[in-house]
């Protein structure tokens, strides 16, 4: 099986997804920075993970005492999120940890179970189907994607970048020695009756979802990017089986896309609109605050966003904060902070550097988020 068709559409979807950004950017500039991009800019959600010593049997029941530990997620939302009606299936996720694998459950309301995706790496989203994302070095790149449907087919790829900056999936790669299960309540492929939903289990040992020679687990306090997504078809039953809505031209009616924190755009491949995962092995008393870099990294998306539109109608980049209506100087969390911006026509590098502490954060044309100053030796 080749990818291209998987590739193609979120491809072009990454694409064509910068013109919605900025359908008013002179007059947007002219009020405030962000004026225009406040759905690029909500705070994304976020789900302290707690460890255990005793892991879930991976078996599709949800029901085991250790799963009483994890606290549900809000119910997902559109992948818009406020700019779209909210869904009318619901969709759960909690997650634990040890020190060999993530564990994530998910429980799925869905009245007409069908699947018709049954190998291994077939384009699962063609069917409904249950998605995650997982960028655990939190700088965009290098990030993993894993669904599966309601009879367990899953499709598990690697991505050294997002689409919109011609990133390259690797379909090949497996997350070796994952393990998953589905458990439905009611009938696949049943179009006869009323089926109440289904339940996903999985464990994704974290030696398979690294890269390079760090294989080691997560530590307390250890910080991820994630997201959740599902793809909902309308669908209607013909000769008893299962068959997606049309529109008026014969072509299926395009997808729901719900997630649990909401991207702003339908386009999941934005990794800096994912959630955020924090580790501990604390009691249930810990809670997430948002940390100070990334407060101030939304000033690096700004400059990102607004460097892209203007390339789209320039053909070239700009070196000029002030086109954006940025000065030099922005307060972060009531601490005075440095912008700066390098370009030549076709890079940039966008950096800011906390006036007191003289940390430097960058990000590229590639949307590659990075320190400048310090290296982990972690």
């Amino acid at each position: 099986m080749t990818n291209t068709p998987r590739v193609k559409p979120l491809f072009y979807t990454g694409i064509l997804i910068t013109g919605l950004f900025f359908s008013a950017v002179p007059a947007a500039i002219a009020q405030s920075p962000f004026k225009g991009l406040e759905n690029l800019f909500t705070v994304p959600d976020n789900y302290v993970i707690h460890h255990v010593d005793t892991p879930p049997v991976i078996d599709g029941d949800i029901n085991d005492a250790v799963w009483q530990k994890a606290a549900w997620t809000a119910e997902f939302q559109d992948i818009e999120g406020d700019l779209k009606p909210k869904p009318y299936l619901k969709t759960q996720v909690k997650m634990l940890w040890d020190d060999s694998c993530l564990y994530i459950a998910a429980k799925l309301q869905e009245p007409n179970l069908w699947a018709y995706q049954t190998h291994h790496d077939d384009i699962v989203y063609y069917d409904n189907d249950f998605e995650i994302f997982i960028n655990p070095n939190n700088t965009t790149h290098q990030y993993f994607e894993i669904e599966v449907n309601a009879i367990n087919t899953l499709f598990d790829l690697f991505l050294n970048k997002p689409y919109n900056v011609s990133g390259n999936p690797m379909v090949s790669w497996d997350a070796a020695g994952m393990r998953s299960a589905v458990k439905v309540q009611g009938t696949v492929n049943n179009a006869s009756d009323t089926d109440k939903g289904w339940t996903v289990e999985m464990a994704i040992p974290f030696r398979s979802i690294s890269t390079g020679w760090n294989t080691r687990p997560p530590k307390d306090s250890t910080l991820w990017r994630i997201n959740f997504s599902r793809v909902e078809w309308d669908t209607k039953a013909i000769n008893g089986k299962y068959v997606k809505d049309k529109d008026s031209n014969g072509n299926n009616k395009p997808e729901h896309n719900w997630v649990w924190s909401p991207q702003g755009l339908i386009a999941m491949h934005m990794p800096e609109r994912w959630g955020y995962l924090l580790f501990t092995k604390g009691d249930n008393n810990v809670t997430f605050t948002m940390p100070y870099a990334e407060q101030q990294k939304r000033y690096l998306w700004l400059i990102y966003y607004r460097e892209k539109e203007w390339f789209r109608q320039h053909g070239e980049y700009t070196l000029s904060l002030d086109k954006f209506g940025l000065t030099d100087k922005v307060t972060v969390n009531d601490q005075a902070n440095t912008l700066q911006l390098e370009a030549t026509k076709h890079q940039f590098m966008g950096l800011i550097t906390d006036d007191k502490d003289k940390i430097t954060w960058t990000i590229n044309q590639e949307g590659l988020i990075q320190p400048i100053n310090y290296r982990s030796h972690e």
